[in-house]
């Protein structure tokens, strides 16, 4: 692990969490009303909620910008399964998490989205030892209904832990 870059992802974690809102849901119109990137632009600022999965999880949008977006979360205990490792539904809701919200960065205002397909490929067991992990999602496409990403969850270090693919639905809303 290299503690400079821990030490420097953890003071970025402990700047948006400083900023975000209570957890919630946006309305309709909030959604409607901007563009995918104003949107997610808006909850890690504050001026939206925070979402609800993020909470749960343990995990905070770090960076956002056009086709780009990346989570970071860090693996606990009462994220393992049975085995002592952490369950596969916390890596896969970060990777779905950041390559669908990289296709809503593309979004213009009145659009929407919901994931159609994700694809997650494990490499090598996560525990809480790993230290924090980031999920960055990239654009591969975006068309007017369909929205294609991939994404990789890595630690401090760039050791890869898994990877993912979606397919996003595009939709008026």
């Amino acid at each position: 692990m290299d503690e400079t870059i821990i030490e420097q992802w953890q003071q970025a974690e402990a700047a948006v969490r400083a900023r975000l809102a209570p957890v919630g849901c946006a309305t309709r119109e909030q959604v409607r009303a901007r563009s995918g990137l104003e949107f997610l632009q808006a909850i890690a600022s504050g001026e939206l909620p925070g979402p609800p999965i993020g909470a749960t999880l343990g995990f905070v949008p770090i960076e956002c910008e056009p086709g780009r977006v990346v989570f970071q979360g860090q693996p606990r205990r009462e994220h393992f399964n049975p085995l002592g490792t952490v369950h596969g539904g916390y890596v896969a809701t970060l990777l779905d998490s950041c390559v669908a919200c990289a296709v809503q960065t593309m979004l213009p205002a009145g659009k929407a989205y919901t994931t159609l397909e994700l694809k997650v490929n494990f490499i090598r067991a996560l525990t809480d030892q790993v230290g924090p992990v980031r999920a960055e999602g990239k654009v591969v496409s975006v068309g007017g209904q369909i929205g294609i990403a991939e994404g990789r969850l890595t630690d401090s270090a760039g050791k890869l832990y898994a990877f993912a693919t979606t397919t996003c639905l595009i939709f008026a809303i």
